[in-house]
């Protein structure tokens, strides 16, 4: 088994998304290969955690040192020898559960691939359609009228559910809710995320907006480890509050169990521990009656296997479809990740594996570009 990381980028035009935490200037990921003696080929994504050279050096010195000889069909085992030999004592952290997750992703992959099935049957799953919202890095903090025109074509072409970027002030961001639940009515369900911008005062200040306009959730206010942030806030409303692409393992998913205040799960299978610690993650969520809706990575790798995890799950909800007007990690990375159907749902891919085949000319032809991705 032979295993490499591949830090990407590509520079966004100027003007490019606004988000709570800044200035989106471009767009990094770091995709995983590992090959199997058998010569199978798997591929996964590690976020890149702002640090995407990083990620991808940890991938291929320590996480390959700790693991290379393994079986590639032992992903329990992989995953074990990682926690007990880097994550849980003198590890790096959030860092090695990032690099860790494309290893994982990446096997995954590769038992799909040797049993001949797509990935959702050998989670267990079958083939059904996946209700999706139309989010990714976009809908933000345009006019009302400019973000009702940036949302039309995605309702066009069957969404049923679109999210917003709040967190930029209160008066301006109930302005754009309002808008967008005139403008498409009821039959839209509106979403909404903060990206850690909001105090709680904010907080306070939009809740009861967000409670008269229906909104699904508010997705981070308030920084993964802020636990006392969210409880103030989960007693300002009613609107779900939702969190999780930055909690790391079911261990931290397990503190946000015992808080009780955050009722919407979206674990990440590229940042929380892979597609094995996820499955781990939901379980203990579905026990709880909590709804898991994963948040999408940057490339079509973990996409696609979110669909396929959503396929097998009993406590699955929305795919988080990224809907930016230009993402080569979705367009130009690979073969189709996903689709939207006029129902507003997405498919699994059904060649074995994950589904999604990697133009290694396009790895190259994006090498890392280094610096902070939001400014």
């Amino acid at each position: 088994m032979d295993i490499r990381a591949f830090p990407i980028s590509f520079p966004l035009p100027p003007g490019g998304p606004r988000l709570g935490v800044g200035q989106a200037v471009k767009r990094d990921a770091v995709m995983v290969k590992v090959t199997t003696e058998d010569g199978i080929v798997g591929w996964g994504e590690s976020h890149h955690g702002r640090a995407h050279t990083a990620v991808a050096k940890l991938v291929e010195t320590t996480l390959r040192s700790l693991v290379l000889g393994m079986d590639a069909a032992d992903v329990v085992g992989v995953w074990a020898k990682i926690y007990k030999g880097q994550l849980a004592s003198h590890g790096m952290g959030a860092g090695t559960s990032l690099a860790m997750s494309g290893i994982d992703m990446a096997l995954w992959d590769i038992r799909a691939k040797a049993a001949g099935w797509p990935l959702y049957k050998l989670l267990g799953g079958t083939s059904r359609p996946i209700p999706a919202y139309a989010g990714g890095v976009a809908l933000g903090y345009q006019p009302p009228e400019q973000l009702i025109a940036e949302a039309e074509p995605h309702m066009a072409a069957g969404y049923k559910a679109l999210k917003l970027r709040v967190g930029d002030n209160p008066r301006d961001d109930i302005a754009r809710m309002e808008a967008v639940r005139k403008h498409f009515g009821d039959e839209v369900e509106i979403l909404t995320d903060a990206n850690i911008g909001y105090t709680i005062e904010d907080v306070r200040r939009v809740m009861p907006a967000m409670d008269a306009l229906n909104i699904g959730w508010l997705e981070e206010p308030f920084p993964a480890h802020d636990h006392e942030s969210y409880r103030q806030a989960a007693g300002y409303g009613r609107t779900p509050l939702a969190a999780g692409e930055n909690h790391f393992t079911r261990y931290e998913f397990s503190r946000v169990l015992q808080d009780g205040v955050i009722r919407i799960w979206q674990a990440d299978l590229s940042k929380s521990g892979g597609i094995t610690e996820c499955l781990r993650i939901a379980a203990m969520g579905s026990a709880f009656k909590i709804p898991f809706h994963p948040h999408s990575s940057m490339t079509g790798v973990n996409q696609a296997a979110s669909i396929h995890l959503l396929c097998a799950i009993d406590n699955g909800g929305y795919f988080e479809a990224d809907i930016s007007r230009a993402n080569k990690f979705r367009d130009e990375l690979g073969s189709t990740p996903w689709t939207i159907g006029a129902d507003g749902c997405v498919l699994p891919n059904e060649t074995p594996g994950i589904g999604v085949e990697i133009d290694e000319d396009f790895l190259r032809a994006h090498p890392p570009i280094e610096g902070p991705g939001y400014v």
